[in-house]
């Protein structure tokens, strides 16, 4: 097998017409599509039925599951490979909210793979532009028995347990499985979750789906999975120090840190046994991995295989997610 050509990977979004999704995704990224009402832009993903396609370099064409086949510990590391074996464990989006979601909640590790042979779902949101009063739904208010939760969701009046969050630009949120939740109109966020498509559906404010028909609520299997104990303050608190890696969100699945830069500096990724994702938030950045060049704008995603052990990143002035697997 030939060596594999290192260098920063772009890959085709993956677009997905949402019943509430918007414009954004389009307007404010240049995402070019007929779709009426784009929810979100699956940035990389492993996930069946979805899976990402380079588009830049010498293996433009190229889907992650064949390079997974032919370059497992170069693209993912030694550690991730031996435990996983040729499989993506993560999944990153953009996802434009121009009505609220659904309430729902996703399943733990354990669970869904005695149910749906598939890893859990936990994930992690970096807001990246919120309308004036624009809400997030983390947790209940305060602890609940299932009694009264399903009494509640039996009257429609489940709005009056839930947790909502005013959010802005640079609020970023934990959302661990068990906990109920929802994006509301008018929230755009970056969302980093472990390689799984699995959401029980709670309740969908009475409304039909991109079909006309409702969709399937998943009541029994939420009542399952849900936490119901004390709300855990799920908003995540981090420092903004520029051109410098500030650590966001560390979990068992992804640790994410925050990069504000404004001039060009070279990460060294000597002792990181993993893959690393860029996120761009804002600006223009380049990266340079053994003399080839990748250009990011807003709303594009790089990965740098886990073989590289350093990385040049350029730029004028640019916000980077920065993604690697702990």
């Amino acid at each position: 097998m030939d060596a594999m050509p290192l260098y920063a990977l772009k890959f085709n979004p993956i677009l997905k017409d949402k019943v509430w999704g918007g414009t954004k995704i389009k307007t404010h990224f240049g995402k070019k599509t007929d779709l009426p009402n784009v929810g979100e832009s699956w940035e990389l993903s492993g996930v069946p039925g979805n899976i990402s396609v380079v588009n830049n370099g010498p293996l433009a064409g190229q889907d992650l599951n064949t390079l997974l086949k032919q370059y497992p510990a170069e693209l993912l590391g030694e550690r991730l490979y031996a435990k996983h074996g040729p499989v993506f464990p993560l999944l990153f989006k953009f996802i434009d909210a121009a009505l609220d979601l659904s309430v729902q909640v996703h399943p733990a590790d354990e669970y869904a793979k005695k149910h749906h042979d598939s890893f859990g779902k936990s994930e992690m949101w970096y807001i990246m532009q919120a309308d004036e009063d624009a809400d997030l739904i983390v947790d209940f208010k305060a602890p609940v028995s299932k009694e009264t939760y399903s009494e509640a969701l039996d009257n429609k009046a489940l709005g009056t347990l839930l947790n909502f969050h005013k959010v802005q630009a640079g609020d970023s949120y934990f959302i661990a499985p068990g906990t109920i939740h929802a994006i509301c109109g008018g929230v755009m966020v970056a969302e980093i979750q472990q390689t799984s498509d699995i959401t029980y559906r709670v309740y969908d404010w009475d409304r039909p789906g991109t079909d006309g028909k409702m969709r399937e609520l998943h009541t029994q299997e939420a009542l399952d999975v849900l936490n119901f104990d004390a709300p855990n303050d799920q908003k995540l608190n981090y420092t903004k120090k520029e051109n410098a890696s500030n650590q966001v969100c560390r979990s068992d699945f992804f640790d994410t840190r925050y990069l504000p830069l404004t001039t060009a500096i070279t990460q060294d990724l000597s002792d990181t046994d993993s893959f690393v994702v860029y996120m761009c938030l804002s600006g223009t950045v380049s990266f340079t991995l053994n003399g080839q060049e990748t250009t990011l704008v807003k709303g594009q995603t790089a990965m740098i295989p886990a073989a590289a052990t350093r990385v040049v990143i350029k730029t004028d002035g640019a916000e980077l997610l920065e993604v690697r697997v702990p």
